[in-house]
């Protein structure tokens, strides 16, 4: 049966059009086309060109020898709504009052947060699309939607022209969702064959806008437990969902869907004006005793490196980026990208927009730039069971700052200060504080402020 993405009618937005050149061209647009694929839980260590050895990643590997690998990479949050509203904005996710993963209502009030990504928040997707670019969603969402939240916007109202989403959404592909939750057996889209659908979608979607500047956000889920994968006449969730065979099963063919989409953007021809970049929302849940984290401390929900420090490549067939460079130096987050991707597509941010990141646009087209503002970081506002906690020994504080090779952890209170320095100790167990109080206290004053200067979120009585 022939699938087809969900159309959208335009809807205004109440920001200005910006003074852009029509994307309308020639095959071979001015502006280039952008998929950003973020992969769900995925691990530093997961990919083999980042020392991953469960199983070979060729396809991963190699969009690493013809394009950038970064080493220094960290998501907004080691957790995947956050992480998401980070991307999107380009602004801490704690502005937006969306501090853990989105779930219940009530759960969302114990994490004293939203229940969605607010429509006044700055979205990359509209930006793109009011400077010219046809815009899509194709995969995860958990921005809002699903449960028992019932009135989060629809996908047009942060700018997408087209669709297609898992349960975790406001409007999600019935294929995906044969009931209400995020996986069933009765899908008819099995759990094994949810990768190669988005890539499909995300071809089909290219294929008909040739000719046009499109941005496509590609968030895959399948790294995600339930592990399920070549289980086509296994229709149940196996009992060992969270092993590493079955792990090692899912990452095979996520690869091999990976080469599906690269392969697919040369045979249409789209490889001379198409970039692709790949990464992942937060670290590795299970960790596997932090190897799929690279043996950095750390791993989902957690603070520290293994949480946060992500895999992050960017490709184009043409050669138009330097071809197999390693950037050990820049350090880039995921709130850049906002900034970076609108100076790749010459399209015009907002007036008024404020980012919590910096245009690092010379280190993604392969020009290692120093970054000149701190990163940082928020998880756990409080210790209901809203916010997932890791094992003890990858149990971070709340807040984080990273400042050139220096980290700082600390809790909200002022409590157990942490200081690392990076260059030397990427893995966080020789704690320096001690060693150089000054950098210590200074930057857990810088900890402290930031934190205190994110807004509360207050419950309206509609919402109780």
């Amino acid at each position: 049966m022939k699938q087809h993405l969900h159309y959208l009618p335009f809807i205004l937005t109440g920001l200005p059009l910006l003074s852009c050149s029509d994307k309308k061209q020639t095959e071979e647009t001015e502006s280039p086309n952008i998929v950003f694929i973020l992969t769900d839980d995925m691990g530093y260590g997961d990919i083999g060109t980042y020392g991953g050895k469960f199983v070979p990643t060729p396809n991963l590997d190699r969009m690493a020898e013809e394009g950038i690998k970064f080493n220094q990479y960290y998501s907004a949050s080691p957790i995947s709504s956050p992480s998401r509203a980070g991307l999107i904005t380009g602004q801490h996710p704690g502005r937006w009052h969306i501090t853990s993963y989105l779930q219940t209502r009530e759960g969302n009030r114990n994490a004293e947060m939203a229940d969605f990504l607010a429509t006044d928040a700055p979205s990359l997707p509209r930006t793109m699309k009011n400077g010219g670019y046809k815009t899509a969603h194709i995969g995860k969402w958990h921005l809002g939607g699903g449960r028992d939240v019932y009135n989060a916007p629809i996908f047009s109202e942060y700018g997408y022209d087209e669709y297609c989403s898992t349960y975790e959404s406001p409007q999600a592909d019935p294929l995906l969702t044969a009931t209400d939750w995020i996986w069933s057996p009765e899908d008819s889209i099995k759990r094994w064959n949810r990768t190669a659908y988005f890539v499909d979608k995300t071809l089909d979607f290219l294929k008909r806008n040739k000719g046009e500047s499109c941005f496509v956000n590609l968030w895959p889920d399948d790294m995600h437990t339930p592990w399920v994968g070549n289980l086509e006449e296994q229709q149940e969730v196996p009992k060992d969902y969270e092993s590493e065979k079955n792990f090692r099963t899912v990452l095979i063919d996520y690869d091999r869907q990976i080469g599906r989409l690269l392969q697919g953007i040369k045979d249409l021809n789209l490889d001379k004006n198409t970039i692709v970049i790949f990464t992942s929302d937060n670290g590795p849940a299970p960790s596997f005793r932090g190897s799929r984290a690279g043996n950095m401390r750390g791993c989902k929900a957690s603070l520290f490196e293994g949480g946060m420090h992500m895999p992050f490549i960017i490709w184009d067939a043409k050669g138009t980026l330097p071809k197999g460079v390693i950037d050990n130096t820049s350090v880039i987050s995921a709130v850049d990208m906002y900034e970076s991707l609108c100076t790749i597509a010459k399209v015009e941010v907002p007036n008024g927009y404020k980012s919590d990141g910096m245009d690092m646009s010379k280190a993604l087209l392969g020009k290692p730039q120093q970054r000149t503002i701190p990163l940082f970081w928020e998880y756990r506002r409080n210790d209901s069971k809203a916010f997932p906690m890791p094992h003890d020994k990858d149990k971070s504080p709340n807040i984080a700052v990273r400042e050139g090779d220096w980290k700082l952890l600390v809790n909200d209170d002022g409590t157990d200060a942490m200081l690392y320095n990076l260059h030397d100790n990427l893995r966080e167990n020789i704690e320096v504080s001690e060693k150089h109080p000054d950098i210590a206290n200074r930057l857990k004053e810088a900890a402290l402020s930031w934190h205190s200067s994110l807004p509360k979120y207050e419950i309206h009585e509609s919402e109780k």
